[in-house]
């Protein structure tokens, strides 16, 4: 479980790029995280998996508050970032074994394997980041958070640069991955995509939560492109 209380971060002192967010998380949870460029997404995102510094509120991870155990927090977390920066002079098998490594997680051939051919990415797996286009990037980053099996499954745009067979798959596993009791937290502006994957979804306006909940009760009739819209027009 994620729990982020009364979080509030400035980059400058007449203004909070985020003003006092508090949002559950569940385990099982495939939450979605909305807004417009700019809104406080990839902000809160940052400052959950332990890589933004912040003064006010408080998140936890499974009961463990971020700033106080940032590596036991980290420990039980994948981030994968909107523009996945990958170190350009590894082999993309050899960038899969490094971060297996930091997380003391064994190397699995079998799996990665499996993993990358999903992914159709296995015959590159060989080859230099260098040479990745950065859809690429985004599987070999995407194949690595999965290998060590995380508790708490953070994105942050995870589905731009893929292609769509990638983008299904992804799409499959983020559901048999939620359904094992996983938590998956992540931004998107495909919102097509959010009302069919998620069950929970969160809105945010200028730093501003502005609606939180379970989906079919934040769409109700309508469809989540359309409340979305109709909130960011108000």
């Amino acid at each position: 479980m994620v729990k982020i209380e009364h979080f509030s971060k400035s980059y400058t002192k007449d203004k909070k790029a985020v003003d006092d967010l508090s949002l559950e998380i569940e385990d099982g949870d495939i939450y979605a995280f909305v807004g417009l460029n700019g809104a406080g997404k990839s902000t809160t995102i940052k400052a959950l998996v332990g890589i933004l510094p912040f003064e006010e509120g408080h998140i936890t991870i499974n009961g463990k508050n971020i700033k106080d155990y940032p590596v036991e927090c980290k420990k039980m977390m994948a981030y994968v970032p909107d523009n996945p920066e990958v170190y350009a002079f590894m082999k993309g098998i050899d960038y899969i074994k490094f971060i297996l490594s930091v997380y003391n997680t064994p190397f699995n051939q079998e799996e990665v394997e499996s993993l990358a051919k999903e992914l159709e990415i296995y015959n590159a797996l060989g080859d230099l980041v260098s040479s990745y286009s950065h859809g690429m990037k985004q599987k070999i980053v995407l194949l690595a958070a999965f290998m060590h099996h995380p508790k708490v499954l953070v994105l942050d745009e995870p589905f731009v640069g893929l292609d769509p067979k990638a983008t299904h798959f992804l799409k499959e596993k983020m559901k048999s991955y939620a359904a094992e009791g996983n938590t998956i937290f992540f931004s998107t502006h495909v919102l097509e995509v959010a009302e069919k994957l998620c069950n929970k979804v969160a809105m945010i306006k200028e730093g501003h939560l502005i609606q939180a909940g379970l989906m079919e009760e934040v769409i109700e009739n309508s469809s989540l492109e359309n409340v979305f819209l109709g909130a960011n027009n108000e």
